[in-house]
């Protein structure tokens, strides 16, 4: 008992409980810390071809490294999921420098657009391509995920998805169209003026729930005409065109008719 007493007034007790302490902590961190995101296993077969397909359509801009040039940025760490969501949407390779990249049919298919996020995602850790069940709006609640769509993205993206006009000639685009492997990336990666939800904002039960939400939506209007789903605008517009003109020919009649 002396000699354990004797130990704990020892001048290095201190910094050796402090080295256990981080070394445990270190330990918890590591068994229950979710790993960092990584593209699909692929085969080398895959990178190969990845790499191939990415110097023929994208180096030009990005550099033969990936690591950007003065017309691109680097891609080392963006992840497979960014890569397949700018890729199968169309989005890249763009078209003409522009305020925003255009979306438009994709120059690969998914395969290839798989293959050339596999090559990128080896050349850095990022976000991974969302699996099916992540993005299965059947799992999702469609009320929840209304309230976090209304929260987080109807101000840009208007309260049904029908998309919105930003500033500098940007705008945040229709979401009817978009699958929800395309969602959950968006989400994941807050492409171009998108801010990025990681699992820490929201989680991956949130996405799913939010694409759920905008899967509903898509559904037959039960209040007849959507005009747009655009609200008060297109509403009060159709009202003005409409009810007023109406109200205008009507007096014309009546006026006609009483001369």
């Amino acid at each position: 008992m002396k000699a354990l007493a004797a130990g704990r007034r020892h001048r290095l007790a201190p910094v050796v409980l402090m080295m256990l302490a981080l070394l445990f902590t270190g330990a918890v961190y590591a068994a229950f810390a979710p790993s960092a995101a990584q593209a699909d296993t692929a085969s080398a077969n895959d990178l190969a071809e990845g790499e191939r397909l990415f110097i023929t359509n994208c180096s030009t801009c990005h550099g033969l490294d990936a690591e950007g040039m003065d017309t691109a940025p680097s891609l080392v760490g963006v992840g497979a999921a960014s890569v397949h969501f700018q890729i199968v949407t169309g989005r890249m390779p763009m078209d003409a420098n522009s305020p925003q990249a255009e979306a438009k049919p994709p120059q690969l298919d998914e395969e290839q657009a798989r293959q050339v996020a596999a090559y990128i995602a080896s050349l850095g850790p990022g976000p991974s391509i969302p699996s099916d069940e992540q993005v299965d709006p059947a799992l999702g609640d469609a009320a929840v995920g209304g309230q976090l769509f209304r929260t987080n993205c109807a101000m840009c993206h208007n309260a049904v998805g029908a998309g919105g006009a930003l500033t500098e000639g940007k705008y945040a685009p229709a979401l009817y169209e978009s699958t929800p492997t395309e969602i959950y990336e968006a989400m994941l990666t807050g492409p171009q003026s998108m801010p990025v939800f990681n699992d820490a904002t929201l989680t991956q039960e949130d996405k799913r729930d939010i694409i759920a939400y905008l899967v509903e939506q898509r559904e037959p209007n039960p209040g007849g005409f959507s005009l747009g789903s655009l609200g008060p605008v297109s509403e009060g517009l159709w009202v003005f065109v409409v009810g007023m003109g109406v109200l205008i020919g009507a007096a014309v009649w009546i006026g006609a008719r009483s001369s």
